[in-house]
């Protein structure tokens, strides 16, 4: 038996089995399709889906209601802002290419590489020598970054990336580039747990 009331939703959305950044992609046609103040829900497995729910919202000037998990589906509520609230969305505008990454990274260039994929995305298949910290974890863990390092952000297509890139931007880090396509681009040098 639940404790809480149901939540009154005006359009929901099956994301499920979908992988970052089509959860997002999704969501952001549903909030086109409903008036200011309407709730869409989100139903999603991707575990990654959300920190981008959270982040996206923030960027956007929607309101993220909170999440409630069910049965391993993850039911993200957005409220749509009204026109006032609205922020235009932004994109990270400073990238490099995966390409262009592994060149600095053959050349020896000083640069961290940030992989903000969930833990298990991570495990699989990282590019060789970067460190994990997921998208929501990230402002938990800032303290294990350096704000005059250069980092290089990934993660599968470069939309988690993107969010984390304005996150640490925000948090006064400088020297921040997003890397394009991701994970899905990379040639480079990986590594697999064991």
């Amino acid at each position: 038996m639940s404790n809480h009331a149901p939540i009154q939703v005006d359009l929901s959305l099956d994301c499920k089995g979908l992988a970052c950044p089509m959860p997002i992609v999704k969501t952001k046609k549903a909030i086109e399709s409903v008036q200011s103040g309407q709730v869409v829900e989100v139903q999603a497995t991707d575990r990654g889906s959300l920190a981008d729910m959270q982040g996206w919202a923030r960027t956007t000037g929607h309101q993220y209601l909170g999440t409630i998990e069910d049965n391993g589906v993850l039911k993200h509520y957005i409220r749509k802002s009204s026109p006032h609230e609205a922020k235009p969305e932004t994109k990270y505008a400073v990238t490099m290419t995966t390409e262009e990454l592994q060149a600095k990274l053959a050349s020896g260039d000083a640069i961290t590489v940030l992989d903000v994929r969930e833990p298990a995305e991570y495990a699989f298949l990282h590019a060789t020598g970067a460190i994990s910290i997921p998208l929501g974890e990230l402002e938990a863990r800032i303290g294990e970054l350096k704000r005059e390092d250069a980092i290089a952000v990934i993660c599968r297509t470069g939309t988690r990336s993107d969010l984390a890139c304005q996150v640490l931007k925000e948090q006064g880090f400088s020297n921040v580039v997003n890397v394009l396509p991701g994970m899905t681009g990379w040639k480079g040098p990986t590594s697999r747990l064991n």
